[in-house]
């Protein structure tokens, strides 16, 4: 496997470097509270410029289990606010001997323009609404464990589709492993024709969870729209959500996943997220090994004893 010094999105990973990264993620998510000191003595900065829970503490989690040294960047009290650019925050903290900085912004491709300019490790945790790949690994670990495979499987992934950061990732990776991804939401919220890659299917929702192996939901972004919807959120949930009728459609088997946080009445009946057939709170447990994964094989990648041990863990 090539070495990856940054995980800037899924659409840069092959897909033999995606499957080392999901093997080592189930190697992790098998060892539930294990401490390690993979990462002793190394320091990662968390840079949240967006509000989060799951995927800021499970970044922060995900650290400390490996032994690293956590700085946690707060911009309301940083040099941002006096017109310091994220370069020049991110150059200071190199200066300081930072190793790696996990990022979360509003600006698609902030990374990318990052990553030609600076020396530490760049972690993507989400950039507007182009993508958000330690989610996707997630979800994929997640559905690895629940079906033994990815390859062949059917996932339809329903709802606000054109502000999604999550199904930017998985537009790259489902297709590279496999499997058949099915899109559905209303027709104001698809996203532009020239992103999704061929093969992926536009259908209306009921065929996506009356065929799908996974039914993925996302929330409405109300805060990356520029004008309010013109429905109410009980109408979106007759027309556009997981109802309970809907989910009786449901294959034998089929899973419900979404990458929260959940709007209970609006994409999915508030007695689905917790029911039988969900893997939500699944979903944010693999988080913590995904994001040991990630960290892992980013600052560790380069050195050629850390390669032989992780063949031999996961031979």
């Amino acid at each position: 496997m090539s070495i990856v010094t940054h995980l800037i999105g899924m659409k840069e990973l092959t897909t033999d470097q995606i499957e080392r990264l999901l093997d080592r993620a189930e190697y992790w998510a098998e060892r539930p509270g294990v401490q390690t000191d993979v990462l002793k003595g190394r320091f990662i900065a968390n840079l949240f410029f967006e509000a989060s829970t799951r995927t800021r503490f499970s970044f922060e989690v995900a650290q400390k289990r490996l032994g690293a040294h956590v700085l946690n960047f707060i911009p309301e009290t940083s040099s941002t606010v006096k017109g310091e650019t994220i370069y020049d925050t991110i150059r200071t903290l190199e200066a300081m001997g930072v190793e790696a900085a996990v990022i979360r912004t509003k600006k698609d491709g902030l990374l990318t323009e990052l990553a030609s300019e600076v020396s530490l490790h760049l972690i993507n945790a989400g950039d507007g609404t182009n993508e958000h790949p330690t989610q996707c690994l997630l979800d994929l670990l997640t559905m690895r464990q629940q079906f033994g495979r990815i390859e062949g499987l059917t996932v339809a992934i329903i709802g606000d589709l054109r502000h999604s950061r999550v199904l930017g990732s998985h537009l790259h990776a489902l297709p590279k492993l496999g499997a058949n991804l099915l899109l559905a939401g209303p027709s104001s919220m698809m996203p532009p024709a020239q992103i999704v890659p061929d093969g992926v299917k536009k259908v209306d929702i009921d065929e996506a969870v009356q065929t799908a192996d996974v039914v993925m939901m996302l929330r409405v972004q109300l805060e990356r729209h520029t004008d309010a919807l013109f429905v109410s959120k009980e109408e979106y949930h007759r027309a556009h959500g997981l109802t309970l009728e809907r989910a009786k459609m449901m294959k034998p088997g089929a899973v419900i996943m979404h990458p929260a946080p959940v709007n209970r009445g609006v994409e999915i009946h508030s007695d689905l997220v917790e029911c039988e057939k969900s893997l939500i709170q699944k979903q944010v447990t693999n988080g913590v090994a995904a994001r040991m994964a990630v960290l892992e094989t980013v600052l560790k990648g380069s050195d050629k004893t850390w390669e032989s041990s992780l063949a031999t863990a996961n031979a």
